[in-house]
């Protein structure tokens, strides 16, 4: 048996500057990491910050500017971006079209729960 989440377009939360779909909390899915689906309207940039989870950025459709501790990289369809802990970042989307990518973080403390949890049976 296999569980779908459906992106949900018409629901998007607005965090960080931009509009996405948190994946958690999602019950039947006991992970070490979280994430989300992110979409940068078109003239806008996401709200710059760091934190001490790892993180990657996956470029699902369009093209962006990805700005880590102030130097500019392109970021387009296809990319898998790896952001070291404590790097600041924001993404910039200069386009004419919606620029959609999915971040996945994780950290020792998430990995240590997920840990916890498959080893007292919970899936």
């Amino acid at each position: 048996m296999i569980d779908i989440r459906r992106l949900d377009r018409d629901h998007l939360e607005r965090a960080y500057g931009l509009d996405s779909q948190r994946l958690l909390p999602w019950p039947e899915l006991n992970a070490p990491f979280e994430g989300a689906w992110c979409i940068l309207r078109p003239g806008t940039t996401s709200t710059a910050h760091s934190h001490h989870e790892y993180e990657i950025f996956i470029a699902v459709a369009g093209a962006a500017t990805l700005v880590v501790d102030g130097v500019r990289h392109p970021f387009t369809a296809g990319d898998v971006v790896r952001l070291p802990p404590g790097s600041t970042h924001c993404v910039t989307n200069e386009g004419e079209a919606d620029f959609e990518y999915y971040g996945v973080w994780w950290d020792p403390e998430m990995a240590a729960q997920f840990t916890a949890r498959h080893e007292a049976g919970v899936s």
